[in-house]
This record gives C-alpha cells, structure tokens and sequence, in this order.
C-alpha cells in the first residue's frame, strides 16, 4: 500500500535550505549530511535517503505536520515503528533496519524522526520477478515473506492494540474499538462508509475474535512495496514500514500483503510460515473482518490525505468493491 521511490540524488544546494538545514541538523549526532534523495510513493512520512561524507548511507524519516490529515489511528505513527524497530534489534529473522536516533522533540523538525540504517536490496515491488509459478525469485521472495511473518508473530505484546495507542485485555474487544474509531473518521470527513453494515458484521462475528488469544506482533502492511529482496535470486533482505503495526491476529497480516485480494496468501508464503489455520469457519471469518477494516482505512484516507490523479477514482471503486465482498460473505455465515 504504501512503498517507497527514489526521486532523484540532490546536493546540499539543491533542496531549500530550510530541509537541508533541518536534515542536517538531525543526522549531526551520526554524522555530516553529503547529499539526501528524496524517497516517494509513501503516503503517510517523508522519507529521504541520507548519505554522510563517509559514504555511510542512511534512512531519515519524518512524520506529517499536519495531523488534521491524520486517522484517529495515525497519531504517534513513527514511535511505534521505532519501538518496533527496537524489538527487532535482537531478532535477525525480522530483517528489519537498526534505528540510529530518534527526535521525538518536536525541535528540530516539526514533527517526530526516525533515522534508521539503509537496506540492501530492492523493493520486491521494483524487482521485475515474474508469477511464482514461473520465476523461481519470486516464489524464493514469498517463501521468504512467510518466514518474516512466522518470526515477527512470535514476538508477543502485554495487551491487544497499537503499541502506542490504545489498548485492550481482549482482541474482541480492541478490533471493535479498532473499527469504531474508523467509522468515527468516516464520519468526520463525510465519507460515506456504510457503517450500519459494517457494525451489523462486527455484532454478528464478535464471538470468532475471541478466538485470539495471544496478541501477536502484526505488521499490517507487508506488501511487496515494504518487501527487499536481493534482485538477483529473490531472497528477503529487508522489511520496513512497521509504523501501522499493532498486537493482535497474525491473519490480519495475510490480508495486509494482499489488500485487494480473496485468498490469505500464495501458497508458497503459507509453506514459509509452517503450519497455520487459515480454512477454519472461525479464520475464513476473522480474514474477512481484516479486509473490511483495511479496505475502510483505504477508502476513508483517501478524503483527508486529498489524493489526486488518473489512478483515485479506479483505486476508490475497487475498494469498495473489495469492502462490499466482505460484508456480502461476512452476511452469508
């Protein structure tokens, strides 16, 4: 959902020197800013890729001043992936960057930073691999994908919900407050979600959540775009972007790698992650549950974040349209 793109090398004098005097600025305490590449196709940071006069390559990150545009959710966002960064930092299966600083002052930049080691490899988004039944590469990078999320899913939290938010004893009862908070937004904006339908399915299938009885590390939005992989074989160098992770089912994460899809993963990610329920009547449920909250986040950002361009209106329609096969199947059972 949300990747990353290389806009293009730029010397100090080539940026307004007012982000060049805050980049260089909050990279002083690692080093001295050389050069910063402005990353895009992200919706939510602003990310640049620094370089330090010792060749050394890092990733800064800064969250968005303007928390009007924010989902009730979204407020604190770079904290958690900092904190989630840092559980990372003794679990190498995670294959996520080292943080280097954080500026949670507000001071130097108007917003939180996060500045974090550089990944090898390339977005498996950028990578070119052809389907996994053809292309070895890509069926090595789902493979690889399951093992991420069997290893981030065994790190466990001390309640249910955002690590730097809101939190419940139960799941049942933090996806109801996940969700409420969501068609709040909806509400805020005018975005005509249809929350009657919605919250009819949550009433309906409250009992499958209580199913989950472990919050798990769930990275939420581990699709190809957050995905690095080594371009030549295919194998996963990297993961990023955990800012939207949250304690709960590991399932919503079979949805969050596929946002617009039906099946909960290929079925070369499934035998990466080992053994997994995902055809029970309670798990068929639960993934449909985790796609109309992320298609609800999908459709309601688009209002506030004011996107533009060719590629709204068809991204809005399928949206939906994935929103509307949700509750169509969620009212079947």
């Amino acid at each position: 959902m949300r990747g990353r793109r290389l806009r293009g090398s730029r010397a100090p004098g080539r940026y307004p020197r007012r982000v060049i005097d805050a980049l260089t600025s909050l990279v002083a305490p690692i080093g001295q800013l050389a050069s910063a590449d402005l990353l895009t196709g992200g919706q939510f940071a602003t990310t640049y890729r620094v370089t330090l006069t010792d060749g050394t390559r890092v990733v800064a990150k800064t969250a968005p001043t303007r928390t009007d545009q924010l989902l009730a959710y979204e407020h604190d966002l770079l904290r958690a992936e900092a904190l989630v960064y840092g559980l990372a930092a003794s679990r190498p299966a995670l294959r996520m960057p080292r943080v280097l600083l954080t500026d949670f002052s507000r001071t130097v930049l108007p917003g939180d930073a996060v500045v974090v080691s550089h990944l090898p490899g390339v977005p498996l988004a950028d990578a070119g691999f052809g389907p996994s039944t053809q292309d070895p590469r890509t069926a090595l990078a789902e493979r690889g994908t399951g093992e991420v999320l069997a290893a981030l899913h065994g790190v466990t939290g001390p309640a249910f919900g955002y690590p730097c938010g809101r939190q419940e004893a139960t799941w049942a009862e933090s996806f109801t407050g996940m969700i409420e908070e969501l068609l709040d937004d909806a509400a805020r904006w005018s975005v005509p979600v249809p929350a009657s339908d919605v919250r009819a399915a949550l009433e309906r299938h409250a009992a499958v959540l209580s199913d989950v009885t472990t919050p798990a590390l769930v990275h939420t939005d581990l699709w190809a775009g957050n995905l690095f992989v080594d371009p030549a074989t295919g194998a996963v160098v990297g993961v990023i972007d955990p800012e939207r992770a949250f304690w709960g089912d590991p399932l919503a994460d079979l949805v969050g790698i596929d946002p617009m899809g039906r099946e909960p993963g290929t079925p070369f990610v499934l035998a990466g992650y080992g053994p997994l329920d995902v055809d029970s009547p309670s798990a068929r449920v639960r993934l449909d549950l985790y796609r109309l909250r992320l298609c609800l986040v999908m459709w309601i950002e688009m209002t506030p974040r004011r996107f533009e361009g060719d590629w709204v209106e068809p991204h809005r329609t399928a949206v939906v349209a994935n929103l509307r096969r949700a509750l169509d199947a969620l009212a079947r059972v």
